[in-house]
């Protein structure tokens, strides 16, 4: 079970604008599809002063990217530039290569899309591992209830994809590999953004933070 994550580190300067092109346009590596972090910008606007967020910080999951890209970023919007970037999992009724299918069903072994706010660390059988209370009603609030937190897996490095042509699958986590992840936990914990990112109708109808 694992995430992959997208993390800005905002500027208060940045919080009475909703021109995510032009910060967008400004970053060193553009990756990561301009929806995914326009979404998860305006997300970021409309969730960090009522949910009491902490630094400033977004994490974006880009599951429209196959899984052997690295579709996890995390961005320093004061500087432009993109401090980490990295393999992420889905889960394994989520889809093979690209990600299809997402639930927020307990058992259902799929990712859930949205907004998450981040939460406490604790050591589990995958080690340091990152817990996660999804914000949209139907959609991922079930969050808690799944166990899906961020986790290093053996199935999220780079030697898994030279073997099978893509990343392993979790049971719905968004799953790191190891060399990072636990850097990257100890900035995004204790009440970040995450956004899991997906041009899927549905979701982008019905998510309570974006309309």
């Amino acid at each position: 079970m694992f995430l992959f994550v997208l993390i800005v580190f905002a500027n208060p300067a940045f919080a009475g604008t909703s021109d995510a092109k032009s910060i967008y346009d400004q970053i060193d590596n553009q990756s990561m599809s301009f929806e995914a972090f326009d979404l998860a910008f305006r997300g970021w606007n409309e969730l960090k002063d009522s949910i009491d967020l902490i630094d400033n910080v977004i994490s974006v999951v880009d599951f429209s990217q196959p899984s052997n890209n690295k579709r996890f970023y995390l961005i320093d919007l004061d500087t432009r530039q993109v401090i980490y970037q990295d393999y992420v999992a889905h889960g394994r009724n989520t889809g093979n290569l690209m990600a299809e299918k997402f639930s927020n069903t307990p058992h259902s072994n799929q990712s859930s899309l949205g907004f998450y706010k981040t939460a406490e660390t604790y050591n589990g059988k995958h080690g340091l591992s990152l817990k996660l209370d999804g914000l949209e009603k139907g959609i991922n609030d079930k969050a808690r209830q799944r166990a899906i937190v961020i986790h290093a897996a053996k199935y999220a490095e780079e030697s898994f994809i030279r073997k099978y042509g893509r990343l392993g699958r979790s049971f719905g986590c968004p799953a790191l590999p190891a060399r990072n992840y636990e850097e990257i936990i100890e900035l995004i914990k204790g009440g970040t953004l995450l956004f899991i990112y997906f041009p899927q109708s549905g979701y982008l109808e019905n998510s309570s933070v974006l309309n």
